[in-house]
């Protein structure tokens, strides 16, 4: 079910000293882990990881990091409180390390939706997760699609946000889909959404209009623009509970679309999501891996597309002083 996507340009030129870079995991995401060392040419360092019987977590680098540029994967995403906890004892474990650079490469930043007070009495846990990280010892921040962007500004450590858009459009296309309409699924995403359109020869755009009437509830209510006979792909960063695509796809039946794609980097599938967009009308829920899917939670519909070689090209240009917005132009 894992598809890889064309391959990048080969890496740019050799001018550091490579021996120097190292690319460690934790244990969120192996896999993709994996993935990005053999886009590098890198073996994956050893580390080790315990838990101890009151649940700490030990974690000890078997190599040594003096002197190096090191690479830190790990989405923090379920358990999203073990997995952000992990990342930071590994980062201070190469600062006392003596790691020359520490670099936390977050597939997938967790705690971002309360990026700003809404209400009364909120916590901003996006920036709170900033300031954990930071003072952990991170050197900079390698993210990819954050929930919003300014989060890139709660940090005052370099931080290069990288997309997985090229890999998605690249899978539309690869469908030979005609006469689409890229449709986002609140009025918070449209930014989203047009960047995705542009790049697809400048498709038409439409916007669900919903309003939320709590966490993780959405109340959709109508549709701006024209879907009638067209292939939809609603475009979003992340699926967690299913219930806003699903309401978006069935909405845009409705309205006469001929047929619905969900297009979204980060698959989150919490609670009975899988089943949910099992049951729905989409022809096909196209995610990437930055968060791993375990097979309990696969479905029919499910497309999962590889983002390794982006992750791996980014690191690489971090690396070599290069540019890390270029690869999206």
């Amino acid at each position: 079910m894992l598809q890889t996507p064309h391959p990048l340009p080969s890496p740019l030129p050799v001018t550091n000293d490579h021996s120097r870079l190292r690319l460690l995991a934790g244990s969120a995401n192996v896999p993709l882990a994996e993935e990005i060392a053999r886009y590098l040419g890198v073996d994956l360092g050893p580390i080790v990881r315990k838990r101890f019987s009151d649940g700490e977590l030990y974690v000890q680098i078997q190599e040594s990091v003096r002197g190096c540029d090191v690479y830190l994967l790990q989405p923090t995403c379920h358990p999203v409180n073990d997995h952000l906890m992990e990342l930071l004892i590994m980062i201070d474990a190469c600062r006392r390390a003596s790691a020359r650079q520490i670099t936390a490469v977050i597939p997938y930043y967790g705690y971002a939706r309360a990026d700003r007070k809404t209400a009364g009495r909120e916590a901003i846990t996006a920036k709170l997760v900033a300031n954990l990280i930071t003072g952990a010892g991170a050197s900079r921040i390698l993210a990819m699609d954050l929930h919003v962007a300014q989060i890139q500004a709660y940090f005052d450590i370099p931080f290069d946000h990288v997309y997985a858009s090229n890999v998605l459009q690249q899978y539309i296309v690869s469908k030979g889909l005609r006469d689409f309409v890229v449709v986002s699924p609140d009025v918070g995403g449209v930014a989203r959404a047009r960047a995705f359109a542009k790049k697809l020869n400048d498709a038409p755009l439409a916007i669900i209009d919903k309003r939320r009437q709590g966490h993780n509830v959405a109340e959709v209510l109508n549709i701006i623009g024209d879907v009638a006979g067209k292939t939809a792909i609603l475009v979003d960063d992340m699926i967690d509970t299913g219930g806003t695509m699903t309401e978006g796809a069935r909405l845009l039946m409705e309205q006469g679309a001929q047929s619905v794609y969900a297009c979204a980097t980060h698959a989150v599938l919490s609670g009975r999501a899988p089943e949910i967009l099992a049951e729905s009308v989409f022809t096909e829920v196209v995610v990437t891996n930055t968060i791993p899917v375990p097979p309990v939670k696969h479905f029919p519909q499910l497309k999962i597309l590889s983002v390794a070689n982006v992750i791996g090209e980014a690191i690489w240009r971090v690396h070599e002083d290069s540019s890390v917005s270029s690869m999206f132009r």
